[in-house]
């Protein structure tokens, strides 16, 4: 299992991989800074807008892995507990938990908002029958008592508005001092 030690090695992940589209139209890096960019817009926590920049950052492994990507997936690789377990050295929980949740806010909305799901992404809809369909009504009630329940359902927000392709994207290296601050625990803005 992989875990990062420093934001550099993130960064050369993004360096490297950044570019594939990965059942998406637009790159995991444009989704990467535009999902980064509505947290920080909505003032959202420091660390909520990492775990946004970085929700996806298992794809990316996946990627690094495998060395190339063959087209839509057949079988679910868990990129959320992935990218979260990755992350897990370098950033706190309040990072993490939102990362490694946001499929399963995914679910939760399918199941408490029917028109949610209408409005998924081609890709989500795809992927959304391979990580187990809406929520039935018990995993929803313990869902919304998780602690993580409100950032993950925000970080949800944002990954599905965060994929358009006619926006100018601000570059991933704005956010490399927002992710040196908060891997080394100086966030300002902690738990706000």
């Amino acid at each position: 299992m992989r875990q990062f030690e420093s934001v550099d090695e993130v960064v050369d992940l993004y360096s490297r991989w950044g570019n594939d589209n990965y059942d998406e139209d637009i790159t995991q890096l444009s989704h990467a800074v535009q999902c980064a960019s509505l947290a920080q817009a909505s003032g959202a926590s420091d660390e909520l807008v990492v775990a946004a920049l970085l929700h996806d950052i298992g794809h990316l492994i996946d990627l690094d892995t495998s060395g190339a990507h063959e087209g839509s997936l057949a079988t679910d690789l868990k990129h959320e507990a992935v990218g979260a377990q990755a992350l897990a050295k370098l950033f706190s929980a309040a990072v993490t938990a939102p990362v490694a949740l946001h499929v399963e806010a995914k679910r939760w909305r399918c199941a408490a908002e029917p028109a949610y799901r209408d409005a998924l992404s081609p890709a989500s809809t795809a992927s959304l029958l391979l990580q187990g369909g809406p929520m039935n009504p018990d995993e929803r009630a313990r869902f919304e008592t998780h602690p993580q329940f409100s950032a993950a359902t925000q970080l949800r927000s944002w990954d599905d508005t965060g994929k358009s392709d006619d926006t100018v994207d601000p570059p991933f290296e704005q956010f490399l001092p927002l992710l040196h601050r908060v891997a080394n625990g100086r966030s300002a803005r902690a738990g706000s």
